[in-house]
């Protein structure tokens, strides 16, 4: 008696997104770890010098963390009330933060009171930024006013006054220490110069922006509010180029990578939508718990940090690859069967191989087909694990009872719950293209043994009733399909297409625009 053979389950194309070089860039990151914080993470901001650690702005404090660290390695908690965007200098050494009770405060990394207090705004200052020649800082409050300081003597530089609205998000060049950036709530974003005395390029919006962000060239500009993403020419005098609208939920913070080839957003709608500045189409996005508020990329892209409104701080690391440990220690030499016919033996043609043969272990649905134990191998692959997670394993075995004639008396003799675990595979998938041919024929089955029982059982009856919809509603789309394909059909045999006509004799030659044109007119 033959072996027997196991199941042939087909392999169908799995359906979902489509895998690029950015998706498997991306999703190189660890588990994430979650830090639960003392309010909602207002700000992450990493330092520019090594090890990198990393501000985070929430409530009343401002902790540095870590590279790898799960506990703050250092906080300043002096504030009164809440502390907005802790930022950090070029070099590092420096902390700036602004807070509820309108006073800008300069911190030393190394040390725990403030250095200096700048006071000047009446009201909450949510935005604080170096300029680049380390010098002097930049404030935005909600008193709508701008002020530029000189952090040596603590005096107040410059004071603008345009926006109409609170000031919540602001950067300043690189290039040019003169030049720094507002967004404000009354929709309109701000370039002003410290050497003049007003913004020299406005922007409108259309939505209160909630963050800022200067490209490091200083030629494009985005801004974030409502639900756009928008990207801004400098150059051109802030000529719009392109207006994303990927969230649907308020549009929060923005991120560059380190390549500067990816800009990142970070919304409500607890997404981060990742974008290719070349194209600024979607590339990849990262889904999180709760809204998002902050975000941030270490250096090298080594670590993406969130910060949300549950007050949890999400941080990904990026995966290393791992280097195989080398062991010194002596092999163990061949047994002595390997020597018989010499170490350096090599097969010739007449030898006879003799190998071992290969143990099948089958599939518990396997072994009960063997046995001709139909009903319970059919009961096998419609438990949750399979049916719902693989159910081409459930359409394989259906196949293989269809082809040897026993799929009626597989279906036959169950119970309400089992039927009615049944009809909800049907329900599901009847209408998949690579599962209906199968199940369609074990519909027609169910309803040929089980037409007596209608009317028994409610449960029954409804799942019979959405079935019957179910392929009613299909059968109405393919008779949609085939009357489009009738007219797309009758379209292309009226379409009229010119043909070239010799006249027999001579060498004049006629065109015929189309079928319509009862006779040939001669061209001479």
């Amino acid at each position: 008696m033959t072996s027997y053979k196991p199941t042939v389950i087909q392999s169908y194309p799995k359906l979902g997104e489509k895998i690029t070089q950015d998706t498997l860039y991306w999703k190189n990151y660890k588990a994430p770890v979650q830090i639960k914080e003392f309010g909602a993470v207002t700000n992450v901001d990493f330092s520019p010098i090594a090890p990198y650690n990393y501000a985070v702005t929430a409530s009343t404090r401002i902790h540095i963390y870590g590279r790898y660290s799960q506990e703050p390695i250092k906080t300043f908690s002096r504030f009164k009330d809440t502390a907005y965007c802790g930022t950090y200098r070029d070099d590092g050494k420096l902390l700036v933060a602004g807070s509820e009770d309108g006073i800008v405060r300069l911190f030393d990394v190394g040390g725990r009171a403030a250095l200096r207090q700048y006071s000047g705004h009446t009201k909450a200052v949510q935005v604080t930024a170096f300029t680049s020649d380390k010098y002097r800082l930049m404030s935005g409050s909600d008193d709508y006013s701008v002020r530029l300081w000189d952090i040596p003597s603590s005096t107040e530089l410059h004071s603008f006054e345009e926006h109409t609205d609170y000031i919540r998000c602001g950067c300043t060049s690189n290039l040019n220490a003169d030049l720094f950036v507002t967004g404000s709530y009354d929709h309109t974003v701000k370039v002003f110069d410290a050497r003049m005395a007003q913004s020299v390029i406005t922007m409108e919006h259309g939505q209160p922006v909630e963050s800022v962000l200067l490209f490091p060239s200083g030629g494009l500009l985005v801004s974030a509010g409502g639900r756009y993403v928008k990207v801004w020419d400098m150059l051109k005098g802030g000529q719009l180029l392109v207006s994303l609208r990927n969230h649907h939920k308020t549009v929060t913070c923005l991120c560059l990578s380190s390549s500067g080839q990816r800009l990142l957003s970070g919304s409500l709608d607890r997404h981060v939508k990742i974008y290719s500045t070349s194209t600024y189409r979607v590339v990849h996005s990262l889904d999180y718990a709760a809204a998002i508020l902050s975000l941030a990329l270490a250096p090298e892209d080594e670590a993406i940090v969130v910060g949300m409104t549950n007050s949890v701080l999400n941080i990904r690391h990026r995966k290393h690859k791992e280097k195989k440990l080398e062991f010194t220690s002596k092999k163990k030499g061949p047994s002595y069967k390997y020597f018989i016919k010499g170490k350096d033996y090599m097969p010739k043609k007449d030898d006879l191989l003799i190998s071992k043969p290969v143990k099948w272990h089958l599939k518990k649905y396997d072994e009960l087909l063997k046995s001709f134990q139909v009903s319970l191998a059919l009961d096998a692959v419609l438990e949750p694990k399979i049916r719902v997670k693989t159910p081409e394993i459930t359409i394989g075995v259906m196949q293989e009872l269809n082809r040897r004639g026993t799929l009626q008396n597989a279906l036959a003799g169950r119970d309400e719950k089992q039927l009615s675990i049944l009809l909800s595979f049907l329900i599901r998938h009847v209408v998949d293209p690579r599962f209906t041919p199968v199940l369609i024929n074990v519909a027609e089955i169910i309803i040929g043994i089980y037409g007596s029982v209608i009317g028994e059982s409610s449960v029954i009856d409804k799942q019979f009733l959405r079935l019957q919809d179910l392929i009613e509603k299909e059968i109405d789309y393919q008779e949609e399909l085939l009357e489009v394909l009738g007219m797309m059909d009758t379209l292309f045999a009226t379409m009229t297409t010119k043909k070239e006509v010799v006249v027999p004799g001579s060498q004049n030659c006629a065109l015929i625009a189309g079928p319509e044109q009862e006779e040939p007119m001669a061209v001479a």
